[in-house]
């Protein structure tokens, strides 16, 4: 029986690390999604510094790309680790670059679900917080939930796949709040 496919989802890699742990986390969310979902993982190598002169005189082919991912996706992943107790500043910068133009973006109204996972206990926390913050300044549907933070992160992968039960349930849970959130705002667009 065809997989009928209808929510595309885009999942971005907050680390440019090679064999970084949220990077696996992200594209290992495929494996234990509701069926219905299809996830595209996206890294941010390709993305330049922010400056705000390439809004106006000369947009990088790179960031016509990333915008068009996210304005064509039903919902968000944003999959980050935590360094020096804060987002990655490549993070930072590519929101930065999805937030334009102010308050009219391809992030206003997306639904974003925030995943954070560092080998330390807290798995993150710190980074949650400053991506919620920054993610809700550009009007994006945060999914409203407990907060998904993956302690020792290094210890629930194996060969690109999640190996924790608990871990697993975890991320199930969020991702069925996320289709949850996309259906929110498809019956609201139905109704405008």
């Amino acid at each position: 029986m065809k997989k009928t496919i209808n929510y595309n989802i885009l999942a971005i890699s907050g680390s440019l690390r090679q064999a970084s742990f949220n990077t696996v986390l992200a594209g290992a969310l495929s494996f234990i999604a509701p069926r219905d979902f299809s996830i595209n993982m996206m890294t941010l190598h390709e993305i330049p510094h922010y400056n705000a002169d390439d809004e106006v005189n000369r947009l990088p082919q790179s960031i016509k790309v990333f915008r068009n991912a996210i304005s064509i996706c039903d919902g968000l992943i944003l999959v980050s680790p935590e360094y020096n107790y804060g987002m990655p500043g490549v993070l930072k910068n590519a929101l930065d670059w999805a937030s334009r133009p102010a308050f009219n973006s391809v992030l206003k109204g997306k639904p974003v679900l925030i995943i954070t996972g560092s080998p330390s206990p807290s798995g993150g926390t710190r980074a949650y917080a400053q991506i919620r913050d920054t993610v809700a300044a550009t009007l994006s549907r945060i999914v409203v939930r407990k907060q998904v933070t993956i302690g020792n992160i290094h210890k629930k992968l194996i060969e690109n796949r999640i190996c924790d039960p608990e871990t697993t349930q975890v991320l199930q849970d969020a991702l069925n709040d996320l289709k949850q959130e996309i259906n929110i705002v498809r019956s609201v667009n139905c109704l405008t």
